[in-house]
C-alpha cells in the first residue's frame, strides 16, 4: 500500500497529521496594531451588502445591515475599524448608524455615508432607501422562530424538550414551526400574546424578565430581537403564507483572519432567499466559538479574542443553516526553514505552521515514532519482537512500511470502531448483541479494516437515515 496516496485511508492521513504536530510550540506573528496606526486604505466591506451598482439598498422602515468597514495595512493585513470610525451622512435624516456599525432608515431618499479617521482616511458608501413607509409582513418560521434558538428557548434544556417546560413546549431547534406556532398562539385561549398592547404580552415580559421566570432573562427590552418580537404581535401574529421565500443558506463576512491576541471584529451574517432576496441576520444569528477559553462573540456578532494563540473557529447558525468564521492568532517566533513534503496532507500541514508561526519540533527518533504509530493506528504499545526489528532495520522507508502494517493489524479497526461509535453516540436495545451498538460497532470495524473509502463511508450512514439500532444497516453490509 502506498501511504501517499490520494486513495489511501483518509481518516487515518489526517489522523497522521494531527500526529506530526505532536510537541509543537506557537511562533509567527501578525503585525500588532494600535488605534493610533492609520491604514493605507479603508473601505466598507459590502460583499453581499451591495447592488451591482454599488449602491446599498435598504427596503422597508424596518430594514437593517451591520456595516463593517476594514483598514488595509501596507504589510497586507486588513484590520476591523468597524467600531473605530466616525459615521457621518450627507444629506442627514436619511439613515442613521451607531458606533457599532449597525445600520437603520429614517426616511425615503437617498445618501452618502462616510466612515472616517481622525487621521483624515475615509470611506464612502451610497446608501438608498424606499418603501419606508411599508410595514412588511413577518414570517413566523423564517424570523422569529431562530429568536428562539439563538436564546436557548427551544433547547433541550428548556422549552424544547419532548414534555416542554412549565406547561409550554417548543418543538427541539424550532424544526417543527407549524407546531411552535400552534403551543404559542393557540394553546391556553393565547394567553402569551397580547395584540392590542404587545409589550404586556406574557411572552416579551417574562423574557426580559419583568414577570418571574424560571429561564431567567433572555432578552433586552428594546433590542432587535424584542423589537422583532413585538412588530410580530403587533401585525397580528401572522404565521406567513405558503409561497412565502424560505432561506436557503447563511454567509458571513469576513470568513476568516489573521488577528492579534485581544483583537476584535465585527461579523455580519447574510441569510439568502429562494426568490433570490437576502437579509441580514446578524442580531438574530447565533455564535458559537469552538474554544470558548479562546474567544466569545457578543449578541451583536463582535468576535473577541483572549490572550491566547492558536486557531479558534465560530460556528453561526440560523435556522437550519449553518457558516463558519475562522481566526488565526500566532504568537511571534520564527519558523524557520520546513521539511520538504512528503505526502499532500504535509503541503496543508506545512503551510497551515506558517499561516500560524508554528515552528516544528525535530524529527522524532526511531523508538519514538514507533510508540507514537503504533498508539495512535492501532491503539497498542509495540511488542518486543517489533520494536526490536524495527530499530534493527536499515530499510530507507521503514516508517511507511510499518504504517502499512499497522493498518493491516485488528487494533486499527477496533481502535476508529470505537472512536466512531462514540463519537455517532449509537444507542443500545434491549437485543444489543445482534444489532444496535454492537451490530453498528461491528460494521465500523470491518470497513476501517477493509479500506471503505470515506466518502462511501458517510454515504452509508448518511442512506440508512432511521433509527440505527432499530433498523440495522443490513445494506451497510454488503457494501463491505
Amino acid at each position: 500500500m502506498n501511504i501517499y496516496n490520494l486513495s489511501y485511508r483518509p481518516f487515518i492521513l489526517s489522523w497522521l497529521a494531527l500526529l506530526a504536530a505532536k510537541g509543537l510550540a506557537f511562533g509567527g506573528n501578525v503585525n500588532s496594531i494600535d488605534d493610533e496606526q492609520s491604514p493605507n486604505v479603508l473601505r466598507f466591506y459590502n460583499a453581499l451588502l451591495e447592488d451591482a451598482d454599488g449602491a446599498l439598498r435598504l427596503r422597508g422602515a424596518n430594514d437593517r445591515r451591520q456595516l463593517l468597514v476594514s483598514g488595509e495595512f501596507a504589510s497586507g493585513i486588513a484590520v476591523d475599524f468597524t467600531r473605530r470610525v466616525n459615521y457621518d451622512s450627507n444629506p442627514a435624516g436619511v439613515v442613521e448608524v451607531d458606533n457599532s456599525g449597525w445600520l437603520q432608515p429614517l426616511s425615503n431618499g437617498a445618501t452618502t455615508l462616510t466612515a472616517s479617521l481622525p487621521s483624515g482616511l475615509n470611506a464612502r458608501l451610497q446608501v438608498e432607501v424606499t418603501g419606508f413607509e411599508e410595514d412588511r409582513p413577518i414570517n413566523f418560521a423564517n424570523q422569529i422562530v431562530p429568536i428562539f434558538t439563538k436564546t436557548g428557548c427551544n433547547g433541550g434544556g428548556c422549552h424544547g424538550k419532548s414534555g416542554g417546560q412549565n406547561g409550554f413546549r417548543l418543538s427541539l431547534l424550532g424544526f417543527e414551526p407549524a407546531e411552535d406556532y400552534e403551543h404559542l398562539v393557540l394553546e391556553s385561549r393565547g394567553r402569551r400574546l397580547f395584540p392590542a398592547a404587545p409589550d404586556y404580552s406574557l411572552l416579551l415580559r417574562k423574557a426580559i424578565a419583568e414577570l418571574p421566570h424560571g429561564g431567567g432573562k433572555r432578552l433586552e427590552k428594546g433590542s432587535a430581537d424584542y423589537d422583532l418580537i413585538r412588530r410580530w404581535i403587533q401585525q397580528g401574529m401572522p404565521y406567513g403564507n405558503p409561497g412565502d421565500p424560505a432561506v436557503q443558506s447563511i454567509e458571513v463576512f469576513p470568513k476568516q483572519r489573521i488577528m492579534e491576541m485581544g483583537g476584535n471584529q465585527q461579523l455580519t451574517v447574510i441569510a439568502r432567499y429562494s426568490d433570490g432576496s437576502r437579509e441580514d441576520v446578524t442580531r438574530s444569528a447565533l455564535f458559537e466559538p469552538n474554544v470558548k477559553e479562546m474567544a466569545e462573540v457578543t449578541e451583536e456578532g463582535l468576535f473577541h479574542l483572549r490572550e491566547q494563540p492558536g486557531e479558534v473557529a465560530v460556528m453561526i447558525r440560523y435556522q437550519a443553516q449553518v457558516a463558519v468564521f475562522r481566526a488565526s492568532v500566532p504568537l511571534g517566533a520564527p519558523v524557520g526553514p520546513l521539511p520538504t513534503p512528503n505526502n499532500f496532507i504535509d503541503s496543508f500541514t506545512f503551510g497551515k505552521l506558517e499561516s500560524v508561526g508554528l515552528p516544528p519540533s525535530e524529527i522524532a527518533d526511531d523508538s519514538t515514532f514507533l510508540r507514537r504509530a503504533t498508539l495512535d493506528i492501532a491503539g497498542r504499545l509495540p511488542t518486543i519482537r517489533e520494536a526490536e526489528e524495527f530499530l534493527r532495520s536499515n530499510e530507507p522507508n521503514k516508517r511507511a512500511q510499518w504504517i502499512d502494517t499497522l493498518l493491516e493489524d485488528p487494533g486499527y479497526g477496533a481502535l476508529f470502531a470505537n472512536k466512531w461509535s462514540a463519537l455517532l453516540r449509537n444507542k443500545r436495545t434491549r437485543n444489543a448483541e445482534k444489532r444496535g451498538t454492537y451490530a453498528f460497532h461491528n460494521w465500523i470495524r470491518e470497513s476501517m479494516q477493509q479500506n471503505l473509502p470515506y466518502d462511501d463511508f458517510v454515504g452509508s450512514i448518511l442512506a440508512a437515515s432511521g433509527d440505527i439500532a432499530d433498523n440495522p444497516p443490513v445494506a451497510w453490509y454488503r457494501q463491505v
